[in-house]
């Protein structure tokens, strides 16, 4: 059985094993701070995981704390948003106040650009979209967050990035709180300026404090520094940042790496430290970073128009680029923050940041009012007219009483509006209506119309708290990618283009083509600049180049016959001639190649024969002697032969032997060389 035990003492492990509130076992301690400590925990009742924070020990003993964590707890949970930390309950056990919050696992932020920063600009905005949803949420509800941080944004392992510690109380000492009177929320590297120099948050002090997040997210950089929380405050107050552009090495133009001139207006004008020249609210800075998420998406260089939009403090009326908050840079009542003198302090992880003052909705809040005191008076005799002011004063109790029941249990809930396929207009109107505010998502629908809303969340119907947030998600259309041109591309660059517009290659068929080079596409099967759905398949015909020919052995045949052939094929002969003892004048000898295929265009290179080389019978031969005969035939390229004039005959010239009478074939006579000439001797 866990243990039950009171919050009265912290040991090494804080709270781990204690139950707290009999629902909520702890099961591991997350982080301290001055004023919190926060534990992962196990709901009994529920049987999932949440992440508890308990006050720490001291200052609960302290009316103004308790009131406030108490009131900004019950703040918070009025904001439910997806891309928001969701808080569960409230309580105080043994005195100690505590909030159960929705568990988020996954990393920070902060881990996230320790890791990877500086990111690639779409990367950043990915991120940097969910937070300023989150606080355009907020903002329409009259909320504003006061310390936005890396710290602050979580990102669980399913990707989904929420917003924690929404108007919740940062660490703080009792001193410092008596000592103050109360303290702004926000770490010194990215707190608003106002919050320096006049103690006042606003909408545009979040607004700031993302920029300043989405310039560290671009560079991996903060762009103020100092060596003490002073420095880095005064830089705040007096130096503009310098556009994230000209802190990293590629440019946008460069090949998509760098940071396009609408980015750096975006920053730059969210984080201007001149508060009225900054997004009147997230609201407007939600719909900007649309705007530039798409144009990054469609790879623009530069737009100028883009660029002077961003730079807006106000929100656009056009469709393309409103963000769907309600009312988006309309002046928005929040309840004002008491000025106070910033204090510095450090944090538990040594990080510095200033302190936290009255929440929006703090027990302090001008918005709280408190009846006067009735002091007892002697009894006597009541005239008739307090006898009737007594009974009015009673019937008015009832009737609070009766309405305040109602309000509770009914009053103040409501039901989710149908807006599903209004306009944006008619819904805002809707929701005005049903006592709800919305915000707006835009996603591609098939089915519904541009500009009509396609679903909500909550669905018409549900009950919800009035003043609450209703998403809706407006159609964009249908979603389309036009069809790119990529005959006579390699199939290679055709599929990287094709697939970069978000459709597919479909079937690939491969022809032979004597004109077109092999593996380039010679058709598609939809016409280039066509609208299509996403995944759409695009057929290709590629080329295999020019068809193969058989090759055929010409050696020994006729070179005519190698010609009427290489006509037929379409392959270029290249031929010298030489000569050959057996092969014939004008037949081939040799080929190059003499094997395997050709293709159309190739060349066939031939060696044509002249025949055998061709010499002359020797003159003079007659009368010689048989031995000079053969030396001079031989010597003319031919072989000698002999034969007496006449059989069994013995030479004349018994002692110089025989001596040519003729020769065969005869003196002067042109013979192939090799040829045996025949000496006929006496």
């Amino acid at each position: 059985m866990p243990r039950r035990d009171v919050l009265t003492t912290e040991r090494s492990g804080g709270l781990v094993g204690h139950v707290i509130d009999d629902r909520y076992q702890v099961v591991k301690k997350l982080a301290r701070g001055g004023m919190a400590t926060v534990y992962v925990a196990h709901d009994i009742r529920l049987s999932r995981t949440v992440a508890i924070k308990v006050m720490n020990e001291g200052l609960s003993d302290t009316a103004e704390f308790t009131s406030r964590f108490d009131a900004e707890a019950r703040a918070a949970a009025h904001l439910s948003h997806p891309n928001v930390v969701a808080v569960f309950d409230q309580g105080t056990d043994n005195g100690r106040p505590y909030i159960v919050m929705e568990y988020v696992q996954g990393f920070t932020l902060r881990q996230l650009i320790t890791r990877e920063a500086p990111m690639d600009p779409r990367r950043a905005l990915d991120l940097i979209e969910p937070v300023a949803a989150a606080l355009a949420a907020a903002h329409a509800a009259g909320l504003i967050h006061r310390d936005i941080k890396p710290e602050n944004v979580l990102i669980s392992d399913r990707g989904q990035v929420k917003v924690a510690d929404f108007g919740l109380a940062r660490a703080v000492t009792a001193h410092t709180s008596a000592s103050t009177n109360g303290l702004v929320i926000g770490t010194v590297s990215y707190i608003a300026p106002e919050l320096v120099t006049k103690g006042r948050a606003d909408a545009r002090s979040d607004v700031y404090s993302l920029g300043i997040v989405l310039y560290e997210l671009l560079t991996g950089r903060k762009p103020h520094t100092g060596d003490t929380p002073i420095q880095v405050a005064y830089s705040h107050v007096h130096n503009q940042i310098t556009a994230p552009s000209l802190e990293v090495s590629t440019t946008w133009r460069d090949g998509r790496g760098g940071i396009p001139p609408y980015l750096d207006a975006l920053v730059t004008t969210a984080a201007n430290r001149e508060r009225e020249n900054r997004p009147a609210d997230a609201g407007v800075l939600l719909s900007h970073v649309r705007a530039v998420r798409d144009a990054m998406a469609r790879g623009v260089l530069d737009d100028p128009e883009l660029t002077a939009l961003v730079r807006q403090t106000q929100g656009s009326a056009s469709p393309a680029t409103t963000s769907g908050i309600p009312r988006m840079g309309a002046e928005r009542q929040f309840t004002p923050v008491t000025p106070v003198s910033p204090v510095f302090d450090v944090s538990s992880d040594g990080a510095p940041f200033y302190r936290n003052g009255p929440s929006p909705y703090s027990a302090d809040s001008p918005h709280t009012s408190t009846l006067p005191a009735v002091k007892d008076q002697p009894r006597g005799p009541r005239p008739r007219w307090a006898r009737i002011t007594a009974l009015i004063a009673a019937l008015a109790l009832v009737a609070g009483l009766t309405w305040g029941g109602w309000y509770l249990f009914e009053g103040r809930y409501t039901s989710a509006p149908t807006l599903v396929r209004m306009t944006q207009t008619d819904a805002q109107s809707a929701a005005h209506d049903a006592q709800v505010s919305v915000v707006f998502e835009r996603e591609f629908s098939e089915d519904v119309p541009s500009g009509q809303v396609i679903r909500t969340d909550p669905a018409a119907g549900q009950r919800m708290l009035r003043d609450a947030v209703v998403t809706a998600w407006v159609s964009r259309g249908p979603e389309r990618f036009a069809v790119p041109n990529v005959v006579g591309k390699s199939l290679d660059d055709a599929t990287a283009q094709i697939e970069g517009t978000s459709l597919t290659v479909g079937d690939v068929s491969r022809v032979h083509s004597d004109t077109v080079g092999a593996n380039i596409v010679i058709s598609q099967d939809t016409k280039p600049d066509t609208q299509a759905k996403r995944a759409t398949p695009i057929a290709l015909v590629v080329s295999d180049g020019p068809a193969p020919v058989d090759m055929v052995d010409f050696t020994g045949k006729k070179l005519s016959d190698a010609q009427a052939w290489a006509q037929t094929n379409k392959i270029t002969l290249a031929t010298s001639e030489a000569n050959h003892d057996s092969i014939p004048k004008g037949s081939i000898v040799s080929q190059d190649p003499a094997s395997g295929d050709l293709h159309r265009g190739d060349t066939l290179t031939l060696v044509v024969s002249k025949g055998p080389v061709m010499v002359t019978v020797p003159n003079g031969l007659r009368g010689m002697k048989r031995d000079d005969a053969e030396a001079q035939i031989r010597k003319a390229g031919l072989t000698p032969g002999f034969q007496p004039l006449v059989n069994g005959m013995d030479p004349i010239d018994r002692d110089g032997g025989y001596r040519v009478f003729s020769v065969d074939p005869g003196e002067g006579t042109v013979v192939p060389q090799g040829t045996t000439v025949t000496i006929k001797g006496y």
